[in-house]
């Protein structure tokens, strides 16, 4: 089976073609641009064919489409920092809306019978109320960041071709994940290389934070990647599946957990920088339609995910 993950040298993309290589059924294909970074998936070796091209550049998604004509192809690539999104709202609808669009019409163009994985965002449900947690599918949209109103486009588009077109399309709405390789502008891993930093006497030992009231529900990425392979082969088409653990964490519980692993006394400092001009409180999700109809389980305990992203840094700072 032919798989091709756009965005493979990205923190999930990295861990589903591991992933997929386990299983021993699947060729794994993956889109890079010329300057991304590779380190994520140079223990693959050659166990994987790169192609070179941005989603934004709808001639190169065509030619690969043509080219590997892909029984799969799971969408991960997109801007995925919600902070910087703010920054550069354009270039984020563009590369997120205007590249899944170019990847969908090459393979309309091309007529192969590709299934797709869009991987969506918690995020897309923005403001959240008490009564509605935990998220079931079926709750309002209300994005609350340019990030998470491409991300909204990016599912509804999913649905609209699956619609319009027949396409075997699945959406995912992933909660937060992390774990080893997370980028260090998300959180988890932020705080975690902040840590390794002052252990190694090159920080002071100050941890600098934003908003730690904000509860996330938090799923190790190795979980994840399953809940996209599940969620793609025993979906219904055209369907939307949350992706969590139903447990939420406080951002300062999460940083209780990683700092209780640090035998280091360090100082918590707010950074008015990391604040953002509106953030999502409450992220908690129902994965029960995603469990039920795919017999998906999260097997990693949130500790062990803590533990092993702290020690992901600590080998590297």
């Amino acid at each position: 089976m032919k798989c091709l993950i756009t965005g493979i040298t990205g923190f999930a993309g990295s861990h589903l073609a591991e992933y997929l290589l386990s299983r021993g059924d699947s060729e794994v294909h993956g889109t890079i641009r010329w300057r991304s970074r590779t380190e994520n998936i140079t223990q693959l070796g050659d166990r994987i064919t790169t192609h070179i091209g941005d989603i934004r550049d709808a001639t190169a998604m065509y030619e690969l489409v043509r080219d590997v004509k892909p029984d799969r192809i799971y969408h991960l690539a997109a801007q995925s920092f919600v902070p910087m999104s703010w920054v550069a709202p354009a270039d984020t609808i563009t590369t997120n809306v205007i590249g899944q669009t170019n990847i969908l019409e090459a393979i309309r163009a091309v007529g192969c019978p590709t299934r797709v994985q869009i991987a969506g965002s918690s995020e897309e449900y923005g403001m959240v109320l008490p009564e509605e947690a935990p998220i079931k599918e079926s709750n309002p949209l209300r994005p609350l960041s340019p990030y998470a109103v491409s991300k909204v486009a990016q599912d509804l588009m999913g649905y609209q071709y699956h619609q319009s077109y027949g396409m075997h399309i699945v959406r995912t709405r992933g909660f937060n994940h992390t774990g080893p390789r997370r980028g260090d502008v998300f959180v988890t891993s932020n705080f975690a290389k902040q840590i390794a930093q002052i252990e190694k006497g090159k920080q002071a030992p100050v941890l600098h934070v934003g908003n730690l009231e904000a509860v996330r529900d938090f799923t190790d990425v190795r979980d994840t990647v399953v809940a996209y392979y599940l969620a793609l082969e025993r979906g219904k088409p055209g369907d939307v599946y949350n992706v969590g653990t139903g447990k939420g964490y406080k951002i300062r519980e999460m940083l209780d957990i990683l700092l209780s692993f640090s035998n280091v006394k360090i100082e918590t400092r707010p950074d008015p920088k990391r604040m953002r001009p509106s953030d999502v409180e409450l992220l908690l999700g129902d994965a029960t339609k995603l469990r039920t109809e795919t017999g998906w389980e999260p097997k990693y305990k949130f500790e062990q995910t803590m533990k092993e992203l702290l020690d992901y840094w600590r080998a590297r700072v």
